[in-house]
């Protein structure tokens, strides 16, 4: 569940942010017709997509600058 998002830009990771939306949408309407294989994985792409959205917001904060 590590994944390096600390070493992506700022648009590398607005980027990944919309896959894992889209993943997550996916997923959720899997979920709902019945085709999930592993249930585990909303649980795990939500939070990435919340690790994801803290880091962005440090951006905005001006707590983490672009190098």
């Amino acid at each position: 569940m590590k994944d390096s998002f600390k070493d992506l830009t700022y648009q590398e990771l607005v980027e990944k942010r919309e896959e894992l939306r889209k993943k997550y949408l996916d997923l959720r309407v899997n979920k709902v017709i019945g085709h999930m294989e592993n249930r585990l994985e909303i649980r795990t792409v939500r939070r990435r997509l919340a690790s994801l959205n803290g880091i962005i917001h440090e951006y905005a904060l001006g707590i983490r600058k672009e190098s």
